[in-house]
């Protein structure tokens, strides 16, 4: 396993907007309030690499762009990241135990550089029992989510992205396993799109290493207060 990135605040502002400007002028006002930075294909594409190597001189990028392809290519893209600047990097947990085992051994000898850290993606925050793909086993969700992680973990990957109702059980089974979860809303906050959601401190007490927020700072009127109080109620 390799080194982990320490974050100073365990929270990651999703950076979900259109322009690389705003993200910056976002990125700025928050920055004494999170850890670190989630980016995804909305921005990685549209501006590649130079933008995530500017942006990770403001603090830790986590490049959110969930590579799920045959081995050489995920390794590729994982590598890829790394050199843009990238502190953290996600990939599909379905990539299978092969690619896995490859991208754990990518992930130490990156990491022997400076602290990188692959995330395998579990299932995403949107899903919920109802509405999760169509060729998945009939089964909970916490199951799928344990299956994944036990593939993922098994192979050498022991960062994970669950959801928040899955963590508890995700630190229990694996200790030393690094958990980032999405879906963080704060108790009057809607949930938009997210289907499983707690509340920031409820997800780091039930066993998160980091959390993904995104709406609640980058929609609000004034990000840096309301990454502020955030950051508050943690404590």
């Amino acid at each position: 396993m390799g080194q982990v990135p320490k974050l100073k605040i365990p929270i990651f502002v999703a950076l979900d907007v259109d322009s690389d400007l705003r993200a910056f002028d976002i990125a700025e006002k928050v920055s004494g309030h999170v850890g670190g930075f989630k980016v995804g294909p909305r921005l990685t594409y549209k501006y590649g690499s130079q933008f995530v190597q500017k942006l990770s001189q403001m603090g830790f990028v986590f490049v959110d762009n969930k590579y799920h392809d045959i081995p050489s290519t995920v390794l590729a893209a994982v590598r890829a990241t790394f050199e843009s600047g990238a502190s953290f990097a996600t990939v599909h947990a379905g990539n299978g135990r092969e690619a896995l085992g490859e991208l754990a051994k990518l992930e130490k000898e990156l990491s022997a550089e400076r602290p990188f850290k692959i995330l395998s993606v579990t299932a995403l925050t949107s899903f919920s029992d109802s509405t999760v793909p169509s060729n998945w086993a009939k089964q909970l969700m916490l199951t799928h989510v344990e299956q994944l992680a036990q593939d993922s973990y098994s192979a050498g990957i022991s960062g994970l992205v669950c959801s928040p109702e899955e963590v508890s059980n995700l630190r229990k089974k694996y200790p030393d396993s690094y958990l980032v979860t999405p879906g963080i809303r704060m108790p009057t906050d809607a949930k938009g799109d997210q289907s499983r959601v707690m509340s920031p401190r409820e997800a780091l007490l039930a066993g998160s290493s980091a959390l993904v927020i995104g709406r609640p700072i980058v929609e609000a009127a004034d990000p840096s207060d309301a990454a502020k109080k955030i950051c508050l109620s943690l404590k």
